[in-house]
């Protein structure tokens, strides 16, 4: 059975809840070192592409350690994405290039597309040895029959980025862990609900079975 996103979003709000401080200074470090990459002249573009896909991967890295609350979860770990530095690299400008393509057609193929791969960090973040394109890959089977629910959870967080917008962008550093945290645990809940699809043995204990077995539920806005 999928959470809700109501509930995803509270378990959110409860692991962030009164230990706001690194992931805050994690959004800062990550957004100065993006918007300082893509002020560059003249080649701030390309820097910033070049360096989007560790960046993100790093900026996963710490959310799973901070949210897991392991002893590393610190603000370095957002530069361990470079550490991966090519198939990160890969991943975001195969991923850049795909939704450029699809949004061509028109908005909503770029839109789907996007939930489509929204998985892929995720996912090269718990197998580093992934491609980018496996990674892509393995998203939009993650995500087939799931963009709706992704879609409706991000609709949920449209009045807090509101809110971010009146504080002159300052609000993001709360905002963007609370929001990609809810993704993760998300991404977790389709992960765990996945893992209980698989077909069971027959020659199971029944506490296996117990564990492998699962119900659907439909989520909404």
């Amino acid at each position: 059975m999928f959470k809700e996103n109501r509930v995803l979003m509270e378990n959110s709000w409860n692991t962030l809840n009164f230990r706001w401080s690194q992931p805050a200074l994690a959004s800062l470090l990550y957004l100065v070192i993006q918007v300082g990459a893509s002020a560059i002249p003249i080649a701030g573009w390309f820097g910033s592409l070049v360096i989007a896909g560790p960046l993100m991967l790093g900026y996963v890295a710490f959310m799973v350690a901070f949210f897991d609350r392991a002893p590393d979860a610190n603000i370095e770990k957002i530069f361990t994405g470079f550490n991966n530095f090519a198939n990160a690299f890969v991943l975001q400008l195969v991923m850049t290039i795909f939704i450029f393509l699809w949004s061509l057609l028109l908005i909503i193929p770029g839109i789907m597309a996007t939930y489509s791969y929204s998985m892929a960090f995720f996912i090269m973040h718990d197998d580093p040895q992934v491609t980018g394109t496996e990674a892509i890959r393995r998203s939009k089977e993650m995500m087939n029959g799931h963009r709706w629910r992704l879609f409706c959870l991000d609709c949920r967080f449209i009045g807090w980025w509101l809110l971010c917008i009146l504080s002159l962008g300052i609000g993001s550093l709360w905002i963007m862990p609370y929001h990609y945290g809810a993704r993760l645990l998300f991404y977790r809940d389709l992960t765990n609900q996945n893992l209980a699809d698989r077909p069971i043995p027959e020659n199971a204990p029944e506490m296996i079975a117990g564990f492998y077995g699962t119900s659907n539920q439909n989520d909404t806005l």
